[in-house]
């Protein structure tokens, strides 16, 4: 088939790039126009990637790649480049189509802020590398952009850099990440040790780790491959926030909340995902690196879905559901469905940054974050509240829309391989999922007012921010027929293997009743008109709720046992380096400068004195040769 749009397909990350340049060489010169550079940036990106697919929609598109000589190491060349395959071509959608909405509803939620063109120019730069990641034929160039992705969150997470709390997340998330990069490296290294030529491509990893056989053929023993895979796992671990590297990513809502939407939905969270469906081959040689795969997958799940249940913060409470996703999609992975993690992926990326924007809307309105000073919302912000509500059915995985058939396709998959315990795990995570989506959601949008002064203040967002929610929810509601127990189309068309039928009743009745189940519970506990805005869960199981609340005393636990010794060994450090290294130098320099001073005292031009110094210098000669008890001659 011939390619033509593939051909430019290095111009999708290129453009978001550009904008970057021209927003931070212009400065605030720029400010007014900043977000429509960036909204036509991304657009254009967005445009170029709907071609792209449209080229590879046939059956018989095969793997476009294109790559330069960079750097010549004696016999080992580093190549660059771009590579095109369905996984990643549906990423670039994925990317691209959030990407340009966040950018639009920016343009509304920033009005005013004196920096809104370093924002654009920091969302731009974040695209650009998430998009250069995804399109990597070799995995350093995904590790280089691996790291940018991560600097730029850093940057946006800490965009109101004047907030303590800000400052706090935006270094924790930056450091809690690095953890998991470090395993990644070390993959690497040990990839480039033991593959033929020293080649890190995607097309020669695939090819070598096909089988056992291919592995015994190049050398390559079972233990090392299940040590590269745990070790790329651990690099998806922080970027995808699964235990125990989550910590990081409830804590980044300190940031706008288009950058939590853009985070949280399509971009950083979904590149740690995206690189083991990358690298799968590896993972499926590795019998062990699965199983770790789908326990830490379906632990992150049911862990994060219960501590969701007892927050008050309403983008907290979305953190941890992404949180609980991604394990989802993780657990997928490990069980060797890949096109149901991928497809989760997908239908995840578009109602929870519906959630995640309608929350801004929200927040932009009433200027608080806690559910229980909100209440009767829905009055007042129909679009919101109307789009927020299809979100909230999505994730909560009620039919027909999105949510629900990507996680029946993962129950599915833990069903009939015969996972029951992951398979109930996956199911209580769903009810759980639905119970405090609907706590959220009447609380917030139902009944009366918890404050008066919050609810007056109240109103609908701009247009702006408006048109993204409604265009997230229609995605949210039609991005699930895509892959449908009854049509596998998409399977064949993003693994080029035959789809596996997931058509199972019993598990549909099971998914369906357990998020019916938490919606009905939901409604019964905080339905509207009760005279009193009480958390009836806290009320319930205060003991438990009171744990859940303090997210398992996971973050205490660290600063007890991490970091608080490393404070004191940093602070041992400090008093060496003061008063031994820096005290040594002193002396030196102290005595140097004594002995200079000294040295030009004695050395003026005058004769007597240099007549004394002699003198005293013979008469040390003289009393260290009696001492010594020798004698002249």
């Amino acid at each position: 088939m011939e390619t033509v749009f593939s051909q430019y397909a290095w111009a999708i990350p290129t453009i978001p790039l550009l904008a970057f340049l021209v927003l931070t060489a212009l400065g605030r010169q720029i400010k007014g126009a900043a977000s429509l550079l960036g909204l036509l940036s991304s657009l254009a990106a967005l445009v170029l990637s709907v071609l792209v697919l449209t080229e590879r929609w046939s059956p018989d598109a095969e793997v476009y790649s294109h790559s330069i000589d960079w750097v010549n190491l004696g016999e080992v060349t580093l190549r660059v480049g771009y590579e095109l395959t369905n996984l990643n071509v549906l990423m670039l959608i994925v990317v691209t189509i959030v990407s340009t909405l966040v950018n639009l509803y920016a343009k509304g939620y920033m009005e005013g802020d004196d920096r809104q063109h370093v924002f654009f120019a920091y969302i731009a730069l974040f695209t650009s590398s998430m998009l250069g990641l995804v399109v990597s034929p070799n995995l350093l160039q995904l590790y280089m952009f691996w790291e940018l992705v991560g600097a730029c969150s850093f940057l946006l997470i800490g965009f109101w850099y004047d907030r303590p709390a800000a400052r706090a997340a935006a270094k924790k998330a930056f450091i809690v990440t690095r953890i998991g990069d470090v395993g990644l490296l070390i993959a690497i290294l040990l990839l480039f040790w033991q593959m033929p030529d020293h080649s890190l491509d995607f097309s020669v990893i695939q090819t070598v780790f096909q089988s056992g056989d291919s592995l015994a053929q190049h050398g390559i023993t079972a233990g090392i491959a299940t040590w590269i895979a745990s070790l790329i796992f651990i690099g998806a671990m922080g970027k995808s926030g699964q235990f125990p590297l989550h910590t990081w990513l409830p804590d980044a809502m300190e940031g706008p909340t288009p950058i939590s939407a853009l985070i949280h939905a399509a971009t950083m969270v979904a590149a740690g995902v995206y690189l083991v469906a990358r690298t799968f081959s590896i993972f499926h040689v590795s019998p062990t690196a699965m199983a770790i795969v789908a326990g830490i997958g379906g632990f992150t799940a049911i862990f994060a879905a219960t501590i969701g249940l007892a927050q008050r913060d309403i983008k907290r409470i979305l953190a941890y559901s992404t949180v609980s996703q991604l394990g989802y999609m993780m657990m997928a992975l490990g069980l060797g469905a890949v096109t149901a993690g991928v497809f989760h992926l997908f239908t995840h990326a578009f109602f929870k940054a519906l959630l995640f924007l309608g929350a801004g809307s929200v927040i932009h309105a009433v200027h608080t974050q806690d559910i229980f000073q909100m209440g009767g919302l829905g009055r007042k912000m129909k679009v919101t509240t109307w789009t927020f509500a299809i979100g909230a059915m999505a994730l909560s995985g009620i039919p027909p829309f999105s949510g629900f058939w990507s996680k029946d396709a993962i129950l599915a998959a833990a069903w009939e391989q015969d996972h029951k315990l992951l398979f109930v795990i996956g199911v209580l995570a769903a009810f759980f999922t639905a119970f405090y989506m609907a706590r959220l959601f009447f609380v917030a949008f139902t009944g009366k007012p918890a404050d008066d002064q919050i609810y007056q203040q109240a109103h609908e967002s701009p247009s702006s921010m408006t048109i993204p929610l409604v265009v997230l929810a229609v995605l949210a509601l039609i991005a699930g027929f895509v892959y449908t127990p009854f049509n596998g189309q998409f399977g064949i068309w993003l693994t080029g293997e035959p789809a596996e039928d997931h058509a199972n009743v019993l598990v549909m009745i099971i998914s369906v009743a357990a998020g019916v189940c938490g919606v009905l519970l939901g409604y019964v506990l905080y339905r509207p008109g009760q005279s009193q805005r009480v958390d009836k869960l806290e009320q319930a199981a205060a003991p438990l709720f009171r744990v859940l609340e303090r997210k398992y005393y996971i973050d205490e636990l660290y600063n007890w046992l991490i970091v608080r010794p490393l404070r004191v060994i940093g602070k041992g450090l400090d008093i060496i380096d003061r008063y031994v290294v820096d005290g040594l130098v002193r002396f030196i320099s102290a005595f140097v400068d004594g002995w200079g001073r000294t040295s030009t005292r004695v050395q003026n031009g005058q004769l007597q004195t240099y007549g004394i110094v002699s003198l005293f210098g013979f008469v040390a000669l003289v009393l260290l040769m009696l001492a010594l008890g020798r004698g002249f001659w």
